[in-house]
């Protein structure tokens, strides 16, 4: 069995990390600003993250190592979040994924809408 796909190897939790939409989108912002962001940016940007959710992903994205997080002794603290460099790698590939799925979403749609119509339509019987 290919090392990979074995339920014991560490690249796996990191595939389990990239696959999860929250982490592309955020990685992407960040990408695309190319500067530190504060919370309340992010959560603007990403339209229908909940407060809880992006919290919870950029912690596992600091506590992984592609996000840094500042904290700047303000009143009230400012906080920051930035790409590291191995974010700044980890961004290009979600940067290509967000590019294929922009120039093939029209194909996706239209699959999905062939496969619900063959799915609504009864099955025909089979002639001799």
């Amino acid at each position: 069995m290919d090392v990979l796909h074995r339920r014991d190897c560490p690249s796996r939790t990191v595939v389990e990390l990239l696959a999860n939409k929250w982490v592309l989108f955020v990685l992407g912002a960040l990408r695309r600003h190319d500067r530190p962001l504060r919370f309340s940016e992010l959560r603007r940007l990403l339209d229908g993250i909940t407060q809880k959710v992006l919290t919870q992903t950029l912690r596992a994205l600091e506590r992984d190592g592609l996000v840094k997080r500042t904290v700047y002794p303000t009143v009230p603290p400012r906080v920051e979040y930035g790409l590291t460099a191995l974010g700044v790698e980890a961004g290009a590939l979600t940067s290509a994924i967000s590019t294929w799925s922009v120039e093939h979403a029209p194909q996706i749609l239209e699959a999905r809408q062939d496969f619900d119509d063959r799915a609504a339509t009864p099955p025909r019987p089979v002639s001799p």
